[in-house]
C-alpha cells in the first residue's frame, strides 16, 4: 500500500515552517491520542501523525524526504531511528501524556526519545555506483562487491587463539586509559590518556590469533545487494545500515553509503522528474504539418507537428518523463525539435524548391 504524502498526514503544504509543524501536530495528537479519544482507528491514525512530525521537523530527515521521498527515509532510516532522536517531551508537556507509552505502541517497550549515548561504531563507508536513466526510470536492484574491514571469524573478534582468552591489561586495569594528576596554580590538574600498553584496548593478547594475527578483524570482500529506487536523482545517497566497516573493539558496525551517479545518455538529458530530448523532422513535415512517432521510456507516443512549425520549437508530452520519487506520478517529456535541410537535392526536389521560393517572394 502506498504511503501517504507527510504534509497532507499533517494538512501543511510544503513551505510550511518549523512552528506551522508543531502546531498542526499538537493539534492532531490532542484529537487521536489513545488516552483521549477511543475510536478503533485512533491509535493507528496517531501513529501516522507522529511519524509525520518526527520526519518533517528534523531539518535533515524533511530535506531527504523533500528530495526522495519515502524511498529516502526507509533506506536512510529504520521506524526506531526516525522516533530515537525525536523530542516529543516539549509537544506533550501539560497534556497529561507519558510518552514512553508513546515509545512502547511504536517499539513495543518503554523507553525515551532522546538521544541515547553514542556506542563505539566503526567508520562508514563509501561507494559509488553509475547508473543509467533506464535504470532510474524503472528501479532496480544491483549487487556490490564492497571491500570492509569484519570481526575475524576464527577468534570472533578477540584478536585471540581460540580457546584462550586476551588478558586484563595490568596497566589500566582494563579501562583502557590512564589517568595522571598533577597539582597546578589553579589547583589539581587530572589528565585522561589512552592506555600504551593495550592501546586503549583493556586487554592484552599473549597467544594471538594465527588467522587475524591478534588484530581482531580482517579486510573482506562482501557481495550486498542495494535496491536503486525509481525515479532517483543524480548524486543520491543510500544508507545500508550496519553495512560499513567492524574493526575490533567497536561495539556496532558502521554504515555502507551507496552514491548514485548517472550515466550521459545518448537520447534523454534529465531534468529532476522532466526529460528533454531532440527530434529531427524534414522541411517539408515542418512547413506542412505531421504527425510523428517519439520514442519515450513509457514507449512510443504520437506527436502533432503543426504546419508552420520552426526549428527550436519546444513540446510537451504530459507524463512521459522520470516517476517522481517524491509522491506519485511522472514528469514530463520536452521534444526540441530540428528542421532538417537536406545536403543533396535531386534536378527535381532543386526545380520544385525553386518554384516554392518564387511562390514565397510574389
Amino acid at each position: 500500500m502506498e504511503k501517504k504524502d507527510y504534509y497532507d498526514i499533517l494538512g501543511l503544504d510544503h513551505s510550511a515552517t518549523k512552528d506551522d509543524i508543531k502546531k498542526a501536530y499538537r493539534k492532531l495528537a490532542l484529537k487521536y491520542h489513545p488516552d483521549k479519544n477511543k475510536e478503533k482507528s485512533a491509535e493507528e491514525k496517531f501513529k501516522e501523525i507522529s511519524e509525520a512530525y518526527a520526519v518533517l521537523y528534523d531539518d535533515e530527515k524533511r530535506k531527504m524526504y523533500d528530495q526522495y521521498g519515502h524511498a529516502g527515509i526507509d533506506q536512510q532510516y529504520t521506524k526506531e531511528d526516525i522516533f530515537r532522536t525525536t523530542d516529543f517531551g516539549d509537544i506533550f508537556r501539560g497534556m497529561g501524556f507519558d510518552i514512553n507509552d508513546i515509545f512502547e505502541q511504536f517499539f513495543g517497550r518503554r523507553g525515551g526519545f532522546t538521544q541515547r549515548p553514542r556506542a563505539q561504531r566503526g567508520n562508514d563507508i563509501r561507494y559509488d555506483i553509475e547508473i543509467s536513466v533506464e535504470d532510474a526510470f524503472r528501479g532496480v536492484e544491483t549487487e556490490l562487491e564492497v571491500p570492509r574491514t569484519e570481526l575475524c571469524d576464527t577468534c570472533k573478534g578477540s584478536g585471540a587463539r581460540p580457546g584462550r582468552s586476551p588478558k586484563r591489561c595490568p596497566s589500566c586495569g582494563g579501562s583502557g586509559q590512564m589517568q595522571s594528576s598533577r597539582r597546578t596554580a589553579f589547583g589539581m590538574f587530572t589528565q585522561i590518556s589512552e592506555c600504551s600498553k593495550c592501546h586503549g584496548q583493556g586487554s592484552i593478547i599473549e597467544d594471538p590469533c594465527p588467522s587475524c594475527r591478534g588484530r581482531g578483524s580482517l579486510q573482506k570482500t562482501r557481495k550486498i545487494e542495494v535496491r536503486i529506487p525509481k525515479g532517483i536523482d543524480d548524486g543520491a545517497h543510500l544508507r545500508l545500515a550496519g553495512q560499513g566497516e567492524h574493526p575490533r573493539g567497536a561495539t556496532q558496525s558502521g554504515d555502507l553509503y551507496v552514491v548514485v551517479h548517472m550515466r550521459q545518455h545518448s537520447v534523454y538529458e534529465r531534468r529532476g522528474a522532466d526529460l528533454y530530448r531532440k527530434l529531427s523532422i524534414s522541411f517539408p513535415q515542418a512547413s506542412l504539418g505531421a504527425t510523428v512517432s517519439v520514442e519515450t521510456l513509457h514507449g512510443s507516443e504520437k506527436l502533432k507537428i503543426p504546419e508552420g512549425t520552426e526549428h527550436g520549437t519546444l513540446f510537451k508530452l504530459k507524463g512521459n518523463g522520470m516517476p517522481k520519487i517524491h509522491g506519485s506520478g511522472f514528469g514530463d517529456l520536452y521534444v526540441l525539435i530540428e528542421v532538417t535541410t537536406p545536403k543533396k537535392l535531386s534536378r527535381r526536389a532543386r526545380l520544385l524548391l525553386e518554384e516554392l521560393q518564387r511562390e514565397l517572394e510574389n
